[in-house]
Parts: C-alpha cells; sequence; structure tokens
C-alpha cells in the first residue's frame, strides 16, 4: 500500500502514549525513506522512516481513516459494477 501525503490514520488505544495520547496522525510528507507527520487534536508532530510506519500498520497499531473522496470513488464504482 503507498504511503500518500494526506493519509489519516487512527492511533489504537494502546499506543497512543507514544503520540502524546493523540487518537489520529496524519502524514504530510513523504521523500520515499521517512514521512513526516502531524497528530490530532495538535498534539504535535514528527517524523518516522516508512519501514516503521509500515511496521505499525501491519501490527494494526495505526490504521487508516479513509478520506471522504475513496469513500464516493467506492461507492461510484458499485453503482457502476451492479
Amino acid at each position: 500500500m503507498p504511503i500518500e501525503e494526506g493519509t489519516k490514520y487512527q492511533i489504537s488505544q494502546g499506543n497512543q502514549c507514544n503520540f502524546n495520547s493523540a487518537e489520529s496522525l496524519i502524514v504530510i510528507a513523504n521523500n520515499g525513506i521517512t514521512v513526516q507527520f502531524t497528530l490530532g487534536e495538535g498534539k504535535g508532530h514528527g517524523s518516522m522512516p516508512i519501514e516503521h510506519l509500515s511496521y505499525l500498520l501491519k501490527k494494526s497499531y495505526l490504521t487508516q481513516i479513509p478520506n471522504k473522496r475513496m469513500l464516493l470513488n467506492t461507492e461510484n464504482n458499485e453503482e457502476q459494477i451492479g
């Protein structure tokens, strides 16, 4: 799964302590090696290697929150198929 700028992730309850008790994380930059992010509720910002973000996703410590555009595209594709 490609990690794109603007992607929002929900932080699992057990790992919120590692992210200043924030409930979400938004990717603001991806240079191919590291990603920069901001934490929800104005709780900070930071960066991490892409491999670490992939690990957090694999372990379900982060869950991608679909944006409205993705939801609309999915609904439109289902209507076209059906």
